[in-house]
């Protein structure tokens, strides 16, 4: 019987997390450098990013960056790659995580608003991705993450913008797998449902003692970055275990 391959281990790795300063990013760019991985995380503001960095820098031995970054902007993400360069020489695994939330009925949605969310949420991954392939091709064996939502497959009153972000955000990503598995780059998205964050303004102690933990999302995340051999977590889906009983 053969034997079964350990765990992949991140020793001397290098990750890129998106939106990586609070929340689902920042318990993902933890969670790699508690595994050895060097880690470059990007904010909105430097200095969010920057203070980031400090407060998870101290336990890394200097194994963490800070970078501003608006994935919306080819210029920004160019700037964020060339610094990853600059700073590790490799890249071996991306988790696009920057998101926008914008929940508001049809009537009442803006164009504007629309727009904002499915550029942040849907075109910023894709921008990032494409940007840092010649790193994660040089790699030799890379992984990609996106950070997609049950939402993805759900939809809800109030989320057009982001109902229609994380459906394409799906689709995308699967396209991505198609494409990107015989080079040697490993594309999954993680799509978890109510997260106790304080995305989009709800305050982050909103049913946390039913909600799912950002530190749930990144176990997810490094459940896809660990697995090898001929397996690939392609779409992960998390929900919370025990979410309140609706009535009736």
């Amino acid at each position: 019987m053969a034997l079964r391959q350990r765990p992949h281990s991140l020793a001397g790795k290098v990750g890129l997390v998106t939106g990586g300063t609070r929340g689902i990013g920042r318990a993902v760019a933890e969670a790699l450098l508690r595994e050895g991985a060097g880690v470059v995380l990007t904010g909105t503001t430097t200095d969010a990013a920057d203070r980031a960095a400090r407060e998870l820098g101290a336990a890394s031995g200097g194994r963490v960056l800070g970078a501003a970054c608006d994935v919306r902007g080819d210029g920004s993400v160019a700037a964020l790659v060339r610094v990853v360069r600059e700073r590790f020489g490799r890249l071996d695994l991306l988790v696009n995580n920057a998101g926008l939330g914008i929940y508001k009925p049809t009537p009442e949605l803006e164009v504007s608003e629309f727009r904002a969310v499915v550029e942040t949420n849907l075109v910023g991954p894709l921008r990032v991705a494409r940007a840092c392939l010649p790193l994660l091709l040089e790699a030799g064996e890379a992984t990609v993450v996106n950070i997609g939502s049950l939402a993805g497959r759900h939809p809800f009153a109030g989320g057009a913008a982001y109902n229609a972000s994380k459906f394409g955000l799906l689709g995308m990503t699967e396209a991505m797998m198609l494409d990107l598995r015989h080079h040697g780059i490993r594309v999954a998205t993680v799509m978890p449902g109510s997260v106790a964050t304080g995305f989009a303004g709800r305050s982050p102690g909103d049913g946390a003692d039913w909600k799912l933990s950002a530190e749930d999302v990144a176990e997810a995340v490094l459940s896809v970055v660990r697995q090898r051999g001929q397996a690939l977590f392609s779409r992960i889906e998390l929900r919370p275990s025990r979410p309140p009983k609706k009535p009736g």
